[in-house]
């Protein structure tokens, strides 16, 4: 076996934020574990499935603490380095806070893959941590049966940029800094069907740093935040519409999509992450009867790896949201969804606005 002809999504049974558990499943695991312990301290723990930890430093500001990792979800080792920090990192980001600090969780095969490869992998990984401007400062290694990497981030943010998940008003409009379709098209490339045209836009979307959180923390009109990637865009809207107490309508044709994802869709190239999302997610979804059912449900809960913000901003700091969209070159200014007060169902899927 020769390093370059090592295909590394051929070791793992799942790939990038698609090996998460499914939500219902998470929620067995976590519910008996809450509530235990009181740390007057910690401002944001897992009671609200939030990004990252919060804790309260005293001075105005707080420490966010994250972890993330996962199997590989491309072939080049290189890749899956960068891809698995960029998304662990964009946890600081969706909370609106400035990483600070990386420590690199890996796990490989020893008997099975060169190591070359595992240091490769680490390689990618810097070259995120160096883009981020924070050092990776260590870590820990296991011997695993499959490959996988993540990063462990701290970071800090003033207390008053903190943007929650579950923090939006009733009005808010929804943005989103990504297309959606991550998953569809990784799981192409796994089963040897992505045309190269387009595996260059799934690298670099998942390889670009969601640095606009830390931006838009600042903003007093965004009034919550979150990064959408394994419970898929349908997932993270139901977690931010359900924690405000509010319900969302998505506009389902103002969604961005990566390119060649309806040429998959239409070949029913859909990872198995997808359906363990919707049966999470279905009792409460909606669809207006303009809706191409069939292609929406494969397409919002599609599992995204490092995939962009979620963002709920009050109509009046629009302008000011948008301005900054164009300083990170985003040019999806439309408005995907709103929020309104409760209704029966969490998420409705309609047309247009």
């Amino acid at each position: 076996m020769t390093v370059d002809s090592v295909k590394l999504t051929q070791y793992s049974h799942g790939g990038g934020c698609g090996c998460k558990i499914s939500p219902q499943v998470l929620q067995q695991i976590v519910q008996n574990n809450e509530g235990k312990l009181s740390f007057p301290g910690l401002m944001v723990g897992n009671e609200s499935n939030d990004d990252a930890a919060i804790f309260d430093l005293g001075d105005g500001s707080a420490l966010i603490s994250t972890t993330d990792f996962f199997m590989p979800i491309v072939d080049d080792a290189f890749d899956f380095g960068r891809i698995a920090a960029a998304n662990a990192i964009s946890d600081v980001y969706a909370m609106g806070g400035t990483p600070m600090l990386a420590l690199a969780i890996l796990g490989w095969p020893i008997q099975t893959l060169p190591v070359e490869l595992a240091a490769k992998v680490l390689e990618g990984a810097r070259s995120i941590c160096k883009e981020a401007n924070i050092p990776l400062a260590g870590g820990h290694t296991i011997d695993t049966t499959e490959p996988m990497f993540g990063l462990c981030v701290n970071g800090r943010i003033k207390i008053e940029n903190l943007k929650r998940n579950n923090a939006a008003h009733a009005g808010d409009l929804l943005f989103l800094t990504k297309p959606l379709g991550t998953g569809i098209l990784s799981t192409a490339q796994k089963r040897g069907l992505l045309l190269p045209e387009f595996k260059e836009e799934l690298v670099t979307g998942m390889t670009t740093l969601n640095k606009i959180g830390e931006k838009l923390g600042s903003i007093k009109g965004v009034t919550s935040m979150t990064d959408v990637t394994g419970f898929g865009l349908l997932g993270h809207v139901y977690e931010m519409a359900s924690g405000a107490g509010l319900s969302a309508q998505i506009y389902y044709d103002k969604i961005p999509v990566l390119n060649g994802v309806r040429k998959y869709l239409s070949e029913r190239v859909v990872p198995d992450a997808t359906f363990r999302n919707w049966n999470s997610y279905s009792a409460f979804t909606s669809f207006n009867k303009e809706i191409n059912v069939m292609e929406a449900f494969n397409l919002l809960p599609d599992p995204q790896t490092n995939g962009g913000l979620l963002i709920a901003c009050k109509p009046e700091a629009v302008n000011e949201l948008i301005a900054v969209f164009k300083i990170f070159n985003i040019g999806y200014t439309s408005p995907v969804g709103k929020l309104f007060p409760r209704e029966d169902k969490i998420v409705s899927i309609i047309k247009d606005a």
